[in-house]
Parts: C-alpha cells; sequence; structure tokens
C-alpha cells in the first residue's frame, strides 16, 4: 500500500467522520478543496470539485448549519441526518481513497466512512435530545455550535493533515465510547 493511499484513506476517515456532525460541510470542504487543486479526486467523483458542486454544497452547508439553532428543528433534522451522515461517510470514501480494488474500496467505504459517520451522529442525536429534554431546547444551540465547530476542524485537518484528523477521529470515538460506557444501566449481578 502506498503513502497516497494510505493518506487518502486517512482523509476519507476523517470526511466521514465530520458527516457525523453536519453532513453538508465536509462534501462541502471536499468539493472545495477539489475545485481548488487541493486534492484530486477519483475519476468517476470528479464532478465533486464543479463550480455548480462547491455553489450548491456550500448553499446546503449554510442552511444546514443554521437550521441546527433552531430548537426543535434540530431534532427533526437529526431523524433524516441520520442515514444521509451513513451514505454521505460511505460517498467521501469512496470519492478519496486511491489505488485500491473496488471491492475493497467500497468494503472499507461502508465500514470505516459509513459506520463511523452512523456512529457520530448516533451519538450527537442522543445527545441533543438529552438536551432537549433536560432544558427544553434551550442549550441545543450550544450543541450545535460545538458540532459545527468540530466539524470544520476534522474536515480541514482532513484536507491538510489527514494523519491528525485520524488521531482526532479516535479521540472523538473514543470520547463517545466512555460517555456511552458510563450512561448505559449496569447489569444486576
Amino acid at each position: 500500500m502506498t503513502m497516497e493511499t494510505i493518506t487518502s484513506i486517512f482523509l476519507g476517515i476523517g470526511l466521514a467522520a465530520s458527516t457525523g456532525f453536519r453532513v453538508f460541510l465536509p462534501l462541502f470542504v471536499l468539493s472545495l478543496a477539489a475545485y481548488l487543486g487541493a486534492w484530486e479526486l477519483n475519476d468517476s467523483w470528479v464532478w465533486i470539485g464543479s463550480l455548480a458542486a462547491v455553489l450548491t454544497l456550500g448553499i446546503a452547508t449554510i442552511i444546514e448549519i443554521f437550521a441546527y439553532f433552531i430548537p426543535w428543528v434540530d431534532n427533526l433534522l437529526d431523524s433524516i441526518a441520520l442515514p444521509l451522515a451513513a451514505i454521505a461517510g460511505t460517498a467521501v470514501m469512496v470519492s478519496t481513497v486511491a489505488n485500491l480494488d473496488p471491492v475493497i474500496t467500497w468494503s472499507l467505504a461502508i465500514i470505516a466512512g459509513g459506520g463511523t459517520a452512523s456512529a457520530i451522529k448516533g451519538a450527537n442525536a442522543a445527545g441533543r435530545l438529552t438536551s432537549t429534554a433536560t432544558t427544553g431546547g434551550m442549550a441545543n444551540p450550544v450543541v450545535a455550535t460545538v458540532e459545527t465547530g468540530t466539524a470544520v476542524a476534522v474536515s480541514t485537518a482532513s484536507i491538510f493533515a489527514p494523519t491528525l484528523a485520524v488521531v482526532l477521529v479516535i479521540v472523538i470515538l473514543f470520547f463517545i465510547f466512555s460517555i456511552y460506557r458510563k450512561l448505559r444501566p449496569k447489569s444486576k449481578s
């Protein structure tokens, strides 16, 4: 496996994880990076680097970010975004992975891309539901700010420092897992 392939996998994992926070933002970052020549996409995904894709994904990103600042609308968006995050996570992995057999590429995309995005989106949705239930939605804008900031940081790191992005993803997944372990009911022996 070449360094280019490893870097492309790290990029895909970072962007896939970011789709767990915001579906369109990592796609927009990838589109902008491809448009500006900072990242080369697979031949069948070159369209993501077009001006039309940059504009469309940019507008979708802005709408998505602001919609998450509206309490109750954010919970509705989470129910829609969970399957979309899995699809987007898979898509960014497929579009970025270089020099691998298609079976390996798609397996990696579904497991690492879609799986990572789904795990993060599921945890975020549960956290937002808890925030809504405990604060009546008043703390949800704070949650939205943290999620958007994390999506920006991980997406940006994915483009410019893919290895750092993977480290951030591991830290995020560890954090989510540790919270889950603390919150899950203890079994009675």
